[in-house]
């Protein structure tokens, strides 16, 4: 019977060796995969600088101006500034309820699962805003009405805007499963098709 052939120093240390290397490269590919989420949701938990929530708060802030140029104006123009301020503020308002509820709403709703309901309100307040809205791009400043529908729209888009950049847009920024670079651009892209003049709100 042949006798058993010791272990060399060098096949012990081949041996080593495979199972470190065999080692290292499964904590690299788990340290890879780390990085990758904390870098996905160190860029969503940004506040106000992931391309998603900035390209709202821009729109908010845009609708926002508007409004207070409508209460400003006065004197023989007024007339004439006030339908274009309501024919700007409408067409601004129709875009972003599209951006919302094509592509935000619906990404954000399947990413907050039990908190979704946030969401269908949301959805409410739109309406509500859709309806005004409608009834303005049939009027003309000076009408009995005008004045005071766009006051109330502007205090429902008010309230709206308080309550996704305080309460949703934070939630957004923390969901892990939701990839808001890839959202963000979408919603862009969707701006630029509905309003070719649109500015790219860059967010870095």
């Amino acid at each position: 019977m042949q006798g058993r052939i010791p272990s060399t120093g060098v096949t012990s240390n081949l041996r080593r060796s495979m199972m470190t290397t065999s080692h290292t490269h499964t904590q690299s590919g788990s340290a890879r995969k780390s990085a990758k989420t904390a870098s996905h949701t160190k860029a969503n938990s940004s506040k106000g600088h992931d391309p998603a929530t900035s390209l709202l708060m821009a729109d908010h802030t845009k609708v926002k101006k508007l409004f207070k140029q409508f209460g400003k104006s006065k004197g023989k123009d007024a007339l004439e500034d006030k339908a274009r301020i309501v024919e700007q503020a409408c067409s601004e308002l129709r875009i972003h309820t599209r951006i919302e509820e094509e592509i935000f709403y619906p990404a954000v709703k399947a990413a907050l699962g039990k908190d979704g309901d946030m969401i269908d309100e949301a959805l409410v307040e739109h309406a509500s805003c859709k309806d005004l809205i409608a009834q303005l791009s049939v009027m003309k400043p000076g009408e009995e009405m005008f004045d005071s529908r766009f006051t109330v729209l502007s205090e429902f888009i008010e309230h709206h805007v308080k309550e996704e950049e305080n309460e949703l847009f934070p939630k957004v920024r923390r969901l892990k499963a939701l990839n808001l670079e890839d959202l963000g651009e979408q919603m862009q892209q969707l701006k630029q098709s509905l309003s070719p003049d649109s500015e790219v709100v860059d967010a870095h």
